[in-house]
């Protein structure tokens, strides 16, 4: 594995472990992973392949199209942003399998909610709003859709 593969792996868990622990992504770990993908391009290691064209398209394609989504309400600015360095990490060809595996686990995660719910003790958990969560919204329904996109996009670079 070179240092640019180990580079976007801990980028990868480095934006995941943000938003599962706090459902927040900082915007200093989408500088870094910009920077390191920017990198990558100019010395010409991406680790997908990818060229320059690919990567600035996979970038517009990923913003702009969760940009909708946070349009709609559904989707936190982090993820938007995420989505966009996740692009021009892994171009535009790739974006669909990793949206639809992060759907797929988000909607686990829902599942998985709406089942605790119906628990006696599971709706107590839910209802109580740990620091970090947006106010009067407990932190369990903010699904942590970067995380998702961010174990998603690692599982596809396992198969590119």
């Amino acid at each position: 594995m070179t240092v640019i593969n180990s580079s976007l792996v801990c980028w990868l868990v480095l934006v995941m472990a943000c938003d599962l622990s706090t459902r927040r992504v900082p915007n200093w770990t989408q500088l870094v992973g910009l920077a390191l993908a920017l990198t990558a391009l100019a010395v010409q290691m991406q680790p997908l392949g990818i060229g320059l064209g690919q990567a600035v398209l996979g970038a517009a394609l990923g913003f702009g199209t969760l940009l909708l989504c946070y349009g709609l309400g559904v989707m936190g600015a982090g993820d938007v942003k995420f989505a966009g360095v996740l692009g021009l990490w892994f171009g535009w060809q790739l974006l669909l399998p990793i949206w639809v595996g992060a759907s797929l686990l988000a909607g686990l995660h829902a599942s998985a909610v709406l089942w605790m719910q119906r628990l006696p003790q599971g709706a107590a958990l839910i209802e109580a709003a740990p620091s970090g969560a947006k106010p009067g919204k407990s932190r369990y329904l903010q699904i942590p859709y970067a995380a998702y996109l961010a174990i998603s996009a690692w599982v596809v670079m396992q198969g590119a």
